[in-house]
């Protein structure tokens, strides 16, 4: 009788112990595909984000042509450039870490200040407004514009899932021993940042 106790108490910890292990499994992997969606939803803002900093020397150099007097703008361009630049590269290798984000939030802030204001400056140039590189230029970067809105809302709502997964129980109770740090949503501050620098010569 003593035995059979033993046997049976002996089964209900395993089965216990089991159980905790699928559920630790579960949670796991419920876990590793969030982040990976987060993961995979900012490589598709760094794709448009890149691609717009290869579209900006290629607007400085035409505008160069036209706005000899106005070197210090377009240095300003350029520095502002690859200053974000340089912010996304170090937020790259760990999308969820916030203070690169903060970094490339602001460095995305100085470059739009700086592409208004050379937007403003070009209004003088009726020549440059009329030229067809120009032209295509803004197109592209008004274009890219909205891919990267459409990426970072599509990032967000993937740190949004990930960051629900990591707080709702039990999950809570394992998160911080397996590593799983929360991740930081690309929030747009500023009243003036959230519309995309105008880039248009209409």
């Amino acid at each position: 009788m003593t035995l059979s106790i033993a046997v049976i108490f002996a089964v209900v910890v395993a089965l216990f112990f089991l159980l905790v292990l699928v559920w630790g499994v579960g949670c796991y992997n419920g876990l590793v595909s969030a982040r990976a969606r987060f993961q995979n939803a900012f490589a598709q803002i760094d794709v448009q984000l890149k691609r717009r900093y290869d579209l900006i020397p290629n607007l400085v150099e035409t505008a160069r042509g036209y706005m000899r007097h106005e070197r210090e703008t377009l240095e300003a361009v350029i520095a502002a450039r690859n200053q974000a630049s340089s912010a996304l590269q170090a937020l790259s290798s760990n999308p969820a870490d916030e203070g690169n984000i903060q970094r490339l939030l602001q460095a995305e802030q100085g470059l739009g200040g700086v592409m208004g204001r050379l937007m403003a400056v070009s209004e003088a140039y009726p020549e440059l407004k009329a030229n067809q590189n120009m032209m295509q230029l803004t197109e592209e970067l008004t274009s890219t514009e909205n891919k990267v809105s459409f990426a970072r809302q599509g990032y967000n709502d993937a740190v949004t899932l990930y960051n629900v997964a990591r707080q709702t129980f039990p999950t809570v109770l394992i998160v911080n021993f397996l590593g799983f740090q929360s991740a930081s949503l690309f929030e747009v501050k500023e009243a003036a940042e959230r519309e995309a620098p105008k880039v248009s010569f209409a």
